[in-house]
């Protein structure tokens, strides 16, 4: 008797176990399905990831509102670049290779590369340079193809930084422009330069600079070309070496202005531009409804409308610099 008994509960508890393996071994297959059936949002960056984290989560927050949450109901492939322009080429293909639903590309170069690398998949990009004239959409209003995004209005504002530094260093006859020629906006930003130059009546000396190694070499230039003050033009490469930027710029004592708030917050003299949280949200926002099914048609270019304009006056009095009151009573922010 208490041997049958043990032989039932022995067959019992085996047959638990083959069930048990049985579930599991259904679990993982289901559980791959789920994680492949997820619709797939490719993220395409030209810098690190380290600069943008908090610029990350606007984006998720954008899509969040469509109802889209990362890990629970979409997934996203990250690409970065690492300030490596020329990777973006590969790194845009590599995404287009994984059949992603909708790509997400920030930076003029990283739009670009995703334009060449397809013309189907649904794309938001932001960019600093104009969408039209970086080939991106034939219009702002009615963008077509597969592309539409947020212009950020980055190249078109360096008129605008040339005239801010010109207050607070008018004696600075001479101003340094740092670029990176391989910025599709480049030329554009050089033309607009120019003429707000001429217009105050300074000279421009450019200095160019694709890689870190370039930074070093373009500081020591300007001090012996005894540049009076400096702008880091537009371009997401010198946004992700921020801090290297506003180091070389106090070690030389040289004042600069430059695109974003981070900048200034870094310990920059000045920054004048878009505020990145808002459109970076807005390609979150954008991608969201595309998951849902909207069309490029149903989604125009935005175009930012929060400019900020930042003040460091512990940098200025560390430079020698009284800020005119004029001239801080328009900064949105002063930083002491």
């Amino acid at each position: 008797m208490v041997g049958r008994m043990a032989d039932e509960l022995f067959m019992l508890r085996r047959r638990q176990f083959i069930a048990l393996l049985g579930g599991a071994a259904v679990a993982r297959p289901l559980a791959l399905a789920a994680r492949q059936a997820m619709p797939v949002v490719g993220f395409l960056s030209a810098v690190s990831p380290g600069p943008v984290g908090a610029h990350l989560a606007a984006v998720r927050r954008g899509m969040n509102e469509s109802g889209h949450v990362e890990g629970q109901n979409v997934r996203i492939e990250y690409r970065w670049a690492e300030g490596k322009s020329e990777r973006l080429p590969e790194l845009a293909a590599d995404l287009v290779r994984q059949q992603v639903a909708v790509i997400a590309a920030f930076a003029n170069v990283a739009a670009v590369a995703a334009k060449q690398a397809t013309n189907t998949i649904p794309t938001v990009v932001l960019v600093g340079g104009d969408p039209v004239e970086l080939g991106l959409v034939a219009s702002l209003n009615r963008p077509g193809g597969n592309i539409t995004g947020t212009h950020i209005f980055t190249s078109g504002l360096d008129t605008k930084r040339l005239g801010l530094l010109h207050e607070l260093v008018p004696k600075a006859t001479t101003v340094g422009v740092l670029a990176n020629p391989l910025n599709p906006a480049a030329e554009v930003q050089r033309r607009d330069e120019q003429k707000a130059a001429a217009q105050l009546g300074v000279q421009l000396i450019v200095l160019k600079a694709t890689a870190e190694s370039d930074f070093e070499p373009a500081f020591a230039t300007l001090a012996q070309q005894r540049v009076g003050a400096l702008l880091v033009a537009a371009d997401s490469f010198f946004n992700s070496r921020r801090q290297q930027l506003v180091a070389l710029a106090a070690r030389h004592a040289i004042p600069a202005i430059y695109e974003f708030r981070e900048f200034a917050e870094a310990g920059g003299l000045m920054s004048y531009g878009t505020n990145l949280a808002e459109s970076y949200h807005q390609v979150g926002v954008y991608a969201g409804r595309l998951l849902k099914g909207a069309k490029i048609a149903q989604l125009p270019f935005v175009r930012s409308t929060k400019f900020e304009f930042v003040i460091n006056l512990k940098t200025a009095k560390s430079l020698g610099l009284e800020v005119p009151p004029g001239l801080s009573a328009r900064a949105d922010e002063v930083i002491e």
